[in-house]
């Protein structure tokens, strides 16, 4: 096992070998296990599985495309005038591990990797995967945390029951799950780009009774961003929260490569301003899934998910420093 002290967590220099070239890693950040770098802030890390997929399946190939749209992320955000690499130790911790065939064991080995990066306080960025992967992730972060609050950009509410009959594990229910098992407090939770059609019009009633702040993108149209980011930052307050960031929130002539498009959302840009405005939030951790490659063969789908997860990254790694002063 190396020795911590000598470990790098700097970027490959993309002024010295060209950003094609290299094995590809997140944001071009150095490979490790999590017991080789236990000295990291922050672990970047795929969640390649898609057994909760009810229709279009292939997000389990996220992660890998991500990665290589990710090379092209720089190591400055001149917005927000940080860089996150000069703030807190970042690695690209691998693939979480799964089994295609098993929903319930790939719960429990996602929870397990992420619990190592928990109790070894680092934060988890992680990169899906159909959205069902948030739930072993929330489970992981809430033994150390408690109930958790939640920003949760989507177009669909993921608070539904069973699908199929029994079927009580899909990317349609995480959240349903998560708030049954206490592990995400829904008075603390919005939800925001919710939109399309429903089964029934009772569809989302259990998550509104729980308390959840539903923004419909009818009203995200109507009050704008800085309202819209008004109301996130009141509903879950300074305490722990969790960025969840489903990539089907976006409008899908922006992201096409998802397994649920839903026309009428947000654009890429609104989507910058909103990850920005959560700056300063008690962030722990964050996701962005729901990236399908074989639907967009052109890449920019995982473009779009590799920037989200570089301003999110900027968000985590300035909380990093903060906590570290």
């Amino acid at each position: 096992m190396p020795d911590q002290s000598e470990l790098s967590f700097s970027p490959l220099a993309s002024e010295t070998v060209p950003r094609y070239a290299g094995i590809a890693t997140f944001m071009r950040l150095p490979h490790y296990t999590i017991a080789e770098a236990t000295q990291a802030d922050i672990g970047l890390y795929g969640l390649p599985w898609d057994g909760g997929t009810t229709n279009r399946a292939g997000a389990r190939h996220g992660p890998r495309q991500i990665r290589d749209a990710s090379a092209l992320m720089r190591k400055v955000h001149p917005v927000l005038n940080l860089s996150p690499f000069k703030l807190a130790n970042c690695a690209d911790f691998g693939d979480a591990p799964v089994n295609p065939l098993q929903i319930e064991e790939t719960l429990e080995m996602i929870e397990g990797f992420v619990s190592e990066m928990v109790e070894h306080n680092i934060m988890p960025l992680g990169a899906g995967g159909d959205h069902l992967v948030s739930l072993p992730v929330l489970r992981a972060l809430a033994k150390k945390h408690g109930p958790l609050g939640m920003v949760h950009f989507d177009a669909h509410t993921d608070t539904w029951d069973r699908y199929f009959g029994a079927c009580k594990y899909t990317h349609g229910t995480p959240f349903r799950r998560a708030i049954e098992e206490g592990i995400l407090d829904p008075k603390r939770v919005v939800q925001i780009g919710i939109r399309g059609g429903l089964y029934s019009e009772h569809d989302d009633d259990w998550g509104l009774a729980q308390g959840i702040r539903v923004m419909r993108m009818e009203e995200f149209t109507e009050l704008g961003v800085n309202k819209a980011l008004e109301v996130a930052r009141e509903v879950v307050g300074n305490q722990a929260t969790y960025i969840s960031f489903d990539v089907d929130c976006l409008d899908p002539v922006f992201a096409p490569g998802t397994g649920t498009p839903e026309i009428g959302g947000l654009t890429t840009v609104e989507a910058q301003q909103m990850v920005r405005g959560l700056r300063g939030l008690n962030l722990i951790g964050a996701d962005l899934v729901e990236v399908s490659p074989p639907f967009d063969p052109s890449g920019a789908t995982a473009l779009v998910g590799a920037t989200l997860m570089w301003e999110m990254l900027c968000l985590l790694a300035e909380k990093v420093n903060q906590d570290k002063q």
